[in-house]
């Protein structure tokens, strides 16, 4: 196995349209399906990064494999986690992400009739630290204790990449 190896939007779009066709090279975003679903880029599969060791069998016979992600982020911890199961395909980051893709102009697969996971989350945490607030006012004064615990969460996201309000909020009916 070498090593990891990265690429730029410019170049990856360069890629997908010249190897889409290759059955030995793979094209993987590791987003939430809620999020693939909000927007993706044509032809990259979706392999979510909490998913990618049940994918693994699907690696095998690969040379090469394209990971991205919203930023890089997860696109860089699924690395880890493929090169830990000792593939021996080329595995490329692609720098950036949809982030960087959106910046550069290229098109995407969007779907638009739902509000964005992301804006979910939002109004959810918002109106929960609203919700304990009010009630701490004029219920009890322990209900401050919904908008300090939501407060840590919105914390903890921030910290370490990872929101379970949103890992809630991707398993609604309204998300599938």
């Amino acid at each position: 196995m070498s090593e990891i190896k990265h690429i730029s939007v410019q170049s990856f779009k360069e890629v997908v349209e010249a190897e889409k066709n290759n059955p030995s090279v793979d094209f993987i975003n590791v987003c939430t399906p809620v999020e693939y679903k909000e927007k993706h880029i044509a032809g990259v599969r979706s392999v979510p990064l909490d998913e990618i060791k049940d994918h693994a069998g699907e690696f095998s016979d690969k040379t090469t494999i394209y990971v991205h992600c919203r930023s890089g982020n997860r696109s860089q911890q699924a690395i880890e986690q493929l090169k830990q199961l000792g593939l021996k395909a080329d595995l490329v980051n692609v720098e950036g992400g949809l982030l960087s893709w959106d910046e550069a102009g290229f098109a995407t697969n969007k779907l638009t009739n739902r509000i964005p996971l992301m804006r979910q989350v939002l109004i959810a945490a918002g109106s929960l630290v609203l919700l304990g607030y009010i009630l701490s006012l004029v219920v009890a004064p322990q209900f401050i204790l919904i908008s300090v615990f939501v407060g840590a969460g919105l914390t903890f996201a921030g910290v370490s990449g990872w929101c379970g309000m949103s890992f809630l909020l991707a398993k609604m009916p309204w998300n599938k």
